[in-house]
């Protein structure tokens, strides 16, 4: 029997793509509020036997969403399915995939222990650090938007373009975006101050009268992005940028921040629901067919 895909709150528009490229309507649930604010969940669908897909991003409001996912599974096993996968194509907590002062809490492994309580699987999308798989205690199908991304950005590609990983932890991606885009690769040396405020201390490769294209596995509050096109200003780069990123939060201020910069594009995924607001030009490109291939896939776990 097909999978039954039900749909989450946390991204309905891509849920509706992905149930079109499966081939089907999404499973019945109801899913409200009570005046409390607990989350009232109740799957409709007759599931005993089926797989059930959940299609819900972790971003924000990330405690509700994630809640939401985890009650969503609960009611599906009570329904008797015979496996669930959580499809999340944005993970939540990703970031926190390490301790830094010996004082926080691995949030990246609690999310993947939370959900191995209630899911058989767990398919997402560029995760923040690829090591996360390892966390998960069931199988997690770790899917990449690049591709996708790659083929998008490729009408806009010049010979004046050279790629930049705005901070260390965007080498290996730039170098793989440089080999399928046959481009120059540059890298910048960040300090992050805070969580919102980031500062350069190096530039590595030639940027000086080239048309720079920031590449990142996501834009969250876009402090990483606005130091990294200050910083390429100043060494000479043409007032001419573009930004590669699989997810776009555009948390708090970012799409503010970002509009004041000579951005051209910013190419990205569905993965969370992104209004375009004026003057920041966003191209959102949809991950409904990735999924859905690595949904029907027999091959994979």
């Amino acid at each position: 029997m097909d999978p039954v895909l039900f749909i989450g709150r946390s991204n309905p528009e891509l849920g509706g793509k992905l149930a079109a490229a499966l081939g089907g309507e999404p499973g019945r649930c109801l899913i409200e509020e009570f005046a409390d604010g607990e989350i009232r969940v109740e799957v409709k669908e007759d599931i005993a036997g089926r797989e059930a897909c959940l299609l819900q991003s972790t971003g924000a409001p990330t405690g509700r969403n994630v809640l939401e996912l985890l009650l969503l599974a609960d009611a599906c096993r009570r329904r008797g399915a015979r496996r669930i996968t959580a499809v999340i194509p944005y993970f939540g907590y990703a970031r926190q995939d390490r301790r830094v002062s010996g004082e926080e809490p691995i949030g990246a492994r609690l999310m993947a222990d939370l959900l191995a309580t209630r899911c058989d699987r767990i398919v997402a999308v560029d995760l923040h650090n690829a090591a996360i798989e390892g966390f998960a205690s069931v199988p997690l199908v770790h899917l990449s938007a690049v591709p996708l991304l790659v083929e998008a950005f490729r009408k806009y590609r010049t010979s004046e373009n050279v790629l930049v990983a705005p901070d260390a932890g965007a080498v290996k991606l730039v170098q793989r975006y440089g080999e399928m885009l046959h481009l120059p690769v540059a890298y910048i040396e960040k300090v992050r101050k805070s969580d919102k405020e980031v500062s350069v201390q190096a530039i590595a490769g030639e940027v000086k009268d080239r048309a720079p294209v920031l590449v990142d596995d996501m834009i969250s509050t876009g402090g990483t992005m606005v130091a990294a096109i200050e910083a390429l200003t100043e060494a000479g780069a043409r007032a001419d940028f573009s930004i590669i990123a699989s997810h776009c939060l555009l948390a708090g201020r970012a799409a503010a921040k970002l509009e004041k910069l000579p951005i051209r594009r910013i190419i990205t995924t569905d993965s969370m629901p992104t209004r375009s607001p004026n003057g920041l030009p966003l191209e959102s490109h949809p991950l409904a067919r990735l999924l859905a291939d690595a949904l029907r896939d027999p091959v994979r776990p």
